[in-house]
């Protein structure tokens, strides 16, 4: 994917192009001309603001960015809201951020639209932004640092395909019908199986916002209603686990219905392990963290940034889930 092509918002490629003339202090007294570089008058601050903070999706892209704020000598503070349906309580973590000046900010974005007016804020304060995972519409972000989401998601029906027969009924539980990765993981999956399987159908995709519980809940009534399914895809760790809850929860047998994943963590690894799930979509977020602390490091100092970094998606099962290029990307 090119940052702008496979993403919802084409203004942000023309961004990129945009000069950043300087940016704010980050220490008392400090000027615009020596916030982004650290000088010598203290060390560069930069705000990242995430969709959520309970996953352990963004608790490894927290660890991915503080790391390399390590590394080049920067100070990052990481935060995001409970859950990834608190749109307002995101935007309030992001008019903080922008208060305190960074000398850069790192966004995610959960509503692409909402988000439009505090970044233009942003930007008519000088402070650059560059988004991961997620972008907002507008013309202020410089770079994304994100999975192609269209690409993991036609991965996901690739092996869902393979795995029932390429025949049979399919669902999938989503995460979002908003932001950029729900819709994206969504598209790349739903396309690839209509363009390539078509002896394969999609009987119902619903959205469980992320929580485990509205997701099993979600999955338990599609089971009810499609007694013939095969497979259900579930959009992120939330979704997937609650998939995996519910076909517990009603004593179907393993493998009866092929269930495929996305992100990793605990609860995951060990439905794969167990047999309760097939396998699942595993993203980079600790690589997420380290490109978009170096992202916004180049923006503070004015350096060219290309428009998107793939950070790369990669399909895990019984397998290959201990092979070292694989368990490199899983988190717990």
């Amino acid at each position: 994917m090119k940052f702008g092509k496979k993403t919802a918002f084409a203004a942000v490629v023309a961004a990129a192009a945009l000069a950043i003339a300087g940016c704010s202090s980050n220490t008392p007294g400090g000027d615009g001309g020596n916030g982004g570089d650290g000088g010598d008058k203290g060390t560069m601050n930069i705000a990242l603001v995430s969709k959520g903070f309970q996953h352990q999706f963004w608790q490894a892209v927290k660890k991915g960015a503080e790391d390399e704020a390590k590394t080049l000598g920067v100070n990052v503070t990481f935060e995001g809201p409970a859950a990834e349906t608190e749109v307002d309580a995101q935007l309030q973590m992001l008019q903080t951020a922008i208060n305190n000046k960074p000398a850069a900010i790192g966004y995610a974005a959960l509503d692409p639209e909402a988000c439009v007016a505090p970044l233009q804020q942003a930007k008519e304060q000088k402070i650059p932004v560059v988004f991961f995972d997620a972008p907002c519409n507008g013309d202020t972000g410089l770079s994304l640092a994100a999975t192609d989401s269209k690409v993991a998601g036609a991965l996901a029906a690739e092996h869902m395909a393979e795995l029932i027969g390429k025949k049979g009924e399919v669902a999938i539980v989503g995460h979002s019908q908003i932001n950029s990765t729900g819709v994206e993981r969504r598209d790349g999956f739903v396309d690839k199986i209509k363009a390539d399987y078509p002896d394969i159908k999609i009987v119902d995709i619903q959205y469980g916002d992320g929580d485990h519980l509205k997701s099993a809940d979600i999955a338990k009534a599609m089971i009810a209603a499609h007694p013939n399914l095969k497979g259900i895809y579930g959009t992120n760790e939330g979704s997937a686990i609650g998939v995996v809850n519910a076909v517990k929860e009603l004593n179907v047998e393993k493998g009866k219905i092929t269930i495929i994943g996305f992100d990793s963590g605990e609860a995951q690894i060990n439905a794969i392990k167990d047999g309760t799930m097939a396998g699942a979509i595993t993203q980079d977020p600790i690589g997420i963290g380290k490109r978009t602390v170096q992202s916004a490091v180049a923006a503070a100092k004015g350096e060219k940034l290309d428009k998107f970094y793939d950070t790369g998606s990669y399909w895990y099962d019984k397998t290959n889930i201990d092979d070292p290029k694989i368990a490199a990307v899983l988190y717990k």
